[in-house]
């Protein structure tokens, strides 16, 4: 199974959490489905061309978290997410990231008024041209 994730190597973000990011991002979206066999870590590394360290630390990370379970000689796949836990992980990723996107406003001295026009300029962007190329 090919699994699209893009990695920035000019990014100041580790790669493996890159990968983490957008795995947990397409399960969490449902884009990759329970029950879903992923590539073998060898596999995966080969096509992101990284280590296997790497994709195994990815791995293991999102097996504790749930999201992944690893069946020994079979392999591993996306685990069942319930609704209620689906929808905890949405707003999780969510509440982390506009957390981070709070913390670097406060350390350029953006006021609380900036920050909210600048969120809500993003917000009506973004869904404006996703709802332009017939998305939800």
């Amino acid at each position: 199974m090919w699994i699209p994730i893009q990695i920035n190597e000019n990014s100041a973000e580790p790669l493996y959490h890159q990968i983490e990011t957008q795995l947990r991002s397409l399960i969490i979206s449902g884009a990759i489905t329970e029950g879903t066999l992923l590539p073998s870590i060898r596999e995966f590394a080969g096509d992101l061309k990284c280590s296997v360290i790497t994709v195994r630390r990815v791995y293991q990370d999102l097996e504790n978290e749930g999201l992944l379970r690893t069946r020994q000689g079979t392999g591993t796949f996306v685990s069942h997410i319930g609704t209620g836990a689906m929808e905890d992980y949405k707003q999780e990723t969510i509440r982390k990231a506009l957390e981070s996107a709070v913390e670097a406003g406060l350390s350029v001295h953006c006021s609380e008024e900036e920050l909210t026009r600048l969120f809500t300029e993003l917000v009506k962007d973004k869904y404006g041209k996703q709802a332009e190329r017939g998305g939800s």
